[in-house]
C-alpha cells in the first residue's frame, strides 16, 4: 500500500527512486569502505610526512635555483589556482612570475633567514589528494642590519599525478606588520632550517 499523499499512479515512480536512492547509497557506503581500508592510520601518516618533506626541501632558500625548487611543488602543465595578496593566478606562468617576484625584491634581500613552520595539518582525502594547512615565520635581517620578520598561514591542496605529489590550489595569507607583534602562531612542528 503506498502513500495517502501520494496519488496511487505515481507510487511505482517513487518506489523506483527510492531503490536507485538505496542502491546509490549502499554502492557509495562500499567505494568509501574501499577507499578507506586504503587509507589506514600508517598510510595517512605516510603521506602527510612525504608532503611536509617536500614543503621543507622547496623552501630552503639556501639551496641553489630557489626559484625552480619552489616551482616543482607545482604540475607542469594544465590549472594551477594559487590566491595570495588578494590577488588570484590560474596559471603556472602566472604563478611563476610571482614567485620570481617575490624572490627578487624580497627573498635575496633576507640575511641570515631562517624559515619556521608551525603545525602541519595534514587532511588525507584519498591515495592521490591531501590538503596540508600550516602556518610560516622568516625571521631575518634587511640588507641594512634591521630585524624583520615575514610570516602567514598557507592551504594547498596536494594531487598525486604520474607518482608525484603536486599543488593544484592554494592561498597564503600574510600576518600584518601591525598585527606580528602581538601574535601567538602555534609551535614550530615542521622543524625549522636555516637559509
Amino acid at each position: 500500500m503506498g502513500s495517502p499523499f501520494i496519488p496511487p499512479a505515481m507510487h511505482r515512480p517513487h518506489r523506483r527512486l527510492a531503490q536507485f536512492i538505496v542502491a546509490v547509497t549502499v554502492g557509495t557506503a562500499a567505494c568509501q569502505s574501499a577507499s578507506a581500508a586504503r587509507l589506514d592510520p600508517a598510510r595517512r601518516k605516510a603521506i602527510g610526512d612525504t608532503l611536509t618533506t617536500l614543503i621543507r626541501s622547496a623552501y630552503d632558500l639556501k639551496a641553489k635555483d630557489v626559484v625552480a625548487r619552489l616551482m616543482s611543488l607545482y604540475p607542469d602543465t594544465g590549472r594551477v589556482i594559487s590566491a595570495s595578496g588578494g590577488r588570484v593566478t590560474t596559471t603556472r606562468d602566472s604563478l611563476e612570475s610571482g614567485i620570481k617576484s617575490f624572490y627578487q625584491y624580497v627573498g635575496q634581500n633576507m640575511r641570515d633567514p631562517t624559515w619556521i613552520w608551525g603545525r602541519p595539518l595534514v587532511d588525507v582525502l584519498s591515495p592521490d589528494a591531501a590538503v596540508v594547512t600550516t602556518t610560516y615565520r622568516v625571521p631575518h635581517r634587511t640588507p641594512s642590519g634591521e630585524p624583520h620578520t615575514i610570516a602567514g598561514a598557507w592551504t594547498a591542496v596536494f594531487e598525486r599525478r604520474d607518482g608525484k605529489w603536486v599543488i593544484v590550489q592554494e592561498h597564503l595569507s600574510d600576518i600584518p606588520a601591525e598585527v606580528m607583534a602581538g601574535d601567538t602562531a602555534d609551535v614550530p612542528a615542521l622543524g625549522h632550517t636555516h637559509h
